[in-house]
Parts: structure tokens; sequence; C-alpha cells
């Protein structure tokens, strides 16, 4: 039996994004030092910006609000893969980074798509 979800901070999907995003955090810093503070911080934002629009939505009385925030982590998600794709693309991403990143917040988008779902019933 699963744990019952008292916090943001139970879901799943907020802790793989935490974790992701201190992933990137980590992979920015090995960018060139013009782009640290350019296409890194942007990336760094966005993949912050995910769990923390779960964080901001959580326990509200309105669940139209946690929805919402729901679907701005998955506009962020979008945003990271961009910029993610972009840094690969400029070559200071290798490969098979790009593609685990890809690969991981793919699944966040499906795991925040069922979360959207299941508490779309009670909307």
């Amino acid at each position: 039996m699963k744990n019952q979800i008292n916090s943001f901070e139970d879901l799943d999907v907020y802790q793989k994004l935490c974790k992701l995003h201190l992933e990137v955090s980590a992979l920015t810093q090995e960018f060139p030092d013009f782009e640290k503070y350019e296409l890194g911080s942007q990336l760094r934002r966005s993949s912050n910006s995910a769990p923390a629009n779960l964080a901001e939505g959580w326990n509200n009385k309105h669940l139209n609000i946690y929805l919402e925030g729901i679907n701005r982590a998955q506009g962020e998600i979008q945003e990271t893969r961009h910029h993610i794709s972009i840094a690969f693309k400029k070559q200071y991403v290798a490969e098979d980074k790009y593609n685990y990143f890809v690969q991981e917040y793919n699944e966040c988008g499906k795991m925040l798509n069922g979360l959207k779902n299941s508490l779309g019933k009670y909307a």
C-alpha cells in the first residue's frame, strides 16, 4: 500500500522534478562562462519552476487553482526541454545526457497528466 500523501513533497512527480532540477543545475555549471548566465540561467529557472508550481498550488481551497499550477508545471517542463535541446544543439550537452533528460521530463509530463486527471474528477 502506498504511503498517504500529506504534502506536495510526498508526490513522486515533485520529488522527481526536484532531482532533475539539481541535475540540470549541475549540468549548467559545465557550460561556457558566457552561457552560465544566459542559457544556463534560463535552464535553471525553468527546471526549478516546474516543482515550484506544484508546491504553490498545493492544498489551495480552490481545486481549479491547483489544476492551473499543474498546467503551469507542464509548461515549465516544455520550456526546460526546449532549453536542453538548444544546449544540445550548441554541443554543451552530450547526446546520452540529452536523451536522459528528454526521457525523464517526458515521464514527469505523463505523471502530471495522471495527477491532473485524477484531480479533474473532483473539479
